[in-house]
């Protein structure tokens, strides 16, 4: 349903940039003096590129929030110096809690849908990680099938538990009608997961992970991150000792690697939300985790920056063209001149993100597992 953008007034609250930051003045390069902020009336979208929301809804985290989790993110956010003036940024303000769960999920939805039906790319923060599927029904509202990526040091499918944010991927990845073509799941600690949950995403031909791998071989999830629509990422991802609201593990994603595949994010020209979940300032450290976000924030600005950039695909001219064979399959790797990361040809011809281990693997006569896996799903 399309919506008005005023319409939009009843779903959202203002907020106060000068309150944000205790009384205290910005100085000429911080962002929050290059932001359109919704302070008194909705800012006019035309020519932004990133538009910014708050939700504080932890309902599904088993407890209701009684500070403002999105603003002290935006505190932190608001105070970094503005870097890519290319990129336009607004901010929403904070999207209204319902009377239920299922109404701060509608209120979410309807907002992210009509940024979607913008073709703007909308970023929210705060709320437990279980507001991701708001982000999911914006795009089944709009009949829109995706590839979605969930980064988390667990995989929330466990039924057994009575907290929605413990589960609420059951409802994403089985609801009918289903929008998610494909599942990426990167980041999940092993001693957290069952070994049959993993044996039911593989037959269902999702790709997961873990932390170990990921961490091993970050570059690899560029290609996995630059396919993907929606990204939902909870900081239980990240060691605790790095973003002590984050209390799920000791172990995990530094704040340096959180950065990074933030910053893929920005340089996917596929994705259109991002949601980064799961911060408590209950639980924070003289707000270094709400300073972590914040600069991955910033991250995703300056990957959007440099995305700029790129050429379009149809432009060879601006590519490096490779023809290799392996298993008697034909296929053409294509890699950036300005970006230099990689492509492959499906045999319809079609092309997707790859890495250059990918083309190693080609050459050397052997099947790229990112090759096989897009094979098994179009099968």
């Amino acid at each position: 349903m399309k919506t008005d953008m005023y319409d939009l007034y009843e779903f959202l609250t203002p907020i106060n940039k000068t309150a944000i930051n205790d009384g205290e003045p910005y100085n000429d390069s911080q962002l929050a003096n290059f932001i359109k902020i919704y302070e008194e009336e909705l800012p006019d979208l035309s020519g932004v590129d990133v538009i910014i929301a708050g939700i504080n809804e932890f309902r599904g985290e088993g407890f209701v929030m009684e500070q403002n989790a999105a603003d002290v993110i935006r505190k932190e956010f608001y105070q970094l110096h503005y870097w890519h003036k290319d990129i336009a940024i607004a901010d929403l303000g904070n999207i209204k809690c319902g009377a239920t769960l299922a109404d701060s999920y509608a209120s979410a939805k309807t907002v992210i849908a009509e940024m979607l039906r913008l073709k703007k790319t909308i970023i929210i923060i705060g709320g437990s990680h279980d507001n991701t599927l708001a982000q999911y029904y914006a795009y089944k509202d709009l009949k829109a099938v995706i590839e979605a990526t969930v980064i988390d040091a667990t995989i929330d499918l466990r039924s057994e538990s009575t907290l929605r944010s413990h589960n609420f991927l059951m409802e994403m990845l089985t609801s009918e009608p289903n929008m998610v073509k494909h599942y990426n799941h990167i980041g999940f600690q092993s001693y957290f997961v069952h070994p049959r949950m993993l044996e039911t995403m593989d037959k269902l031909k999702f790709d997961c992970y873990r932390a170990g791998i990921a961490k091993e071989q970050l570059e690899e999830m560029e290609p996995v991150i630059r396919n993907t629509n929606l990204l939902s990422f909870d900081i239980a991802a990240i060691k605790h000792s790095d973003a002590p609201a984050a209390m799920c593990s000791p172990n995990g994603f530094t704040g340096e690697e959180a950065c990074n595949l933030i910053r893929y994010a920005g340089l996917s020209p596929s994705i259109s939300s991002l949601g980064i979940y799961g911060y408590n300032p209950l639980y924070d450290v003289r707000n270094l985790s709400a300073l972590q976000i914040a600069q991955m924030l910033w991250y995703f600005i300056d990957g959007k920056s440099r995305r700029n950039q790129e050429a379009d695909l149809d432009e060879r001219q601006n590519f490096n063209e490779y023809h290799t064979s392996f298993a008697s399959v034909d296929t053409i790797f294509i890699q950036s001149k300005k970006t230099g990361r990689w492509w492959m040809e499906l045999p319809d011809k079609k092309l997707i993100a790859c890495s250059y281990s990918d083309y190693l693997f080609a050459s050397n006569n052997e099947i790229p597992e990112r090759w096989l896996r897009a094979q098994e799903r179009d099968s």
